[in-house]
């Protein structure tokens, strides 16, 4: 990057003992970013030393070590305001972009002024598609996500209207919520509906951002031909059953945020519906790192 020159996309990188996979990350970001992105590490404390690869490996890359593990929200938060890019490119450090992929992504925001975000077709490593958009999870599409309807019935747009099975992401439309894997937001949209929503440090903030942005009327479109590899759960992985919790703890908070306005009857049961499902999940969980320690 040009001194004094901003740049037009940051990438921000959130890492969490994930060494080897952010290594290969800014790898392919030094294969296939434009000219002139800035990016930009948060390392969480990690212990694996992660930061110190970066310092020794990537000195162009910018590097931001918290002592504490803040979360992924405020992580990112601090990744955002310490740029100042028209774009920033939010990626998982076990996310590799392909070449081309962040200047279609750029290309269609420049085309598209009121497109406050866009996001790539993610796949597996293995080159399969990996399930990558939902809608918001409004009462009825997750009322039939946790009776189990979507999963008897994955091809029906309405029974599995939640996970969005139905779809093979193959087309270019508008969304509601991609994965935060691989996004590209915005900043003029950031300024006007805020950063990542704290109070969800790991799971939901990606839902509560886009929400907002929708609710203000800027639009989030999926692109197929932007593509970027994505190995699932890198970080979440070391910590399942935490965050196993943490995600059903989210979604109850973010039922709390935007939709108390529900009727007493339909809200109380699907609270129930969330805190008994979270429960199952976790016994699930639990059971499964008991079986793990006795062999």
């Amino acid at each position: 990057m040009t001194e004094g020159r901003v740049p037009r996309i940051s990438v921000a990188i959130v890492n969490w003992n994930t060494r080897d996979y952010l290594r290969t990350c800014l790898q392919s970001l030094r294969d296939c970013a434009p000219e002139g992105c800035e990016i930009i590490v948060v390392d969480n404390a990690s212990t694996d030393h992660s930061a110190e690869m970066v310092a020794r490996e990537s000195s162009h890359v910018r590097l931001i070590r918290n002592e504490g593990n803040p979360g992924y929200a405020a992580a990112n938060n601090q990744a955002i305001r310490a740029s100042d890019s028209e774009y920033i490119m939010l990626l998982n450090p076990d996310a590799w972009p392909v070449k081309g992929c962040l200047q279609r992504l750029a290309a269609f925001l420049d085309e598209n002024p009121r497109a406050g975000a866009t996001a790539p077709r993610l796949l597996n490593p293995d080159g399969s598609l990996q399930q990558s958009v939902r809608s918001f999870p409004a009462p009825v599409p997750l009322l039939f996500d946790a009776l189990g309807l979507a999963r008897i019935f994955p091809r029906s747009g309405f029974l599995a209207a939640y996970r969005m099975t139905w779809w093979d992401h193959s087309d270019l439309r508008e969304v509601d919520q991609p994965m935060a894997s691989a996004l590209m937001l915005r900043r003029r949209a950031l300024d006007e509906v805020g950063l990542f929503d704290e109070q969800f440090p790991l799971y939901f903030n990606d839902v509560d951002l886009c929400l907002r942005l929708k609710r203000a009327g800027w639009k989030i479109f999926f692109l197929p031909d932007a593509v970027c590899v994505h190995h699932v759960a890198a970080s979440t992985g070391q910590i399942r059953c935490a965050a196993m919790a943490e995600s059903h703890r989210s979604l109850l908070c973010f039922y709390r945020k935007h939709y108390r306005t529900l009727s007493m009857p339909i809200y109380a049961l699907l609270m129930v519906c969330i805190a008994v499902s979270g429960w199952i999940r976790m016994t699930w969980c639990r059971s499964r790192e008991k079986a793990a320690d006795r062999n």
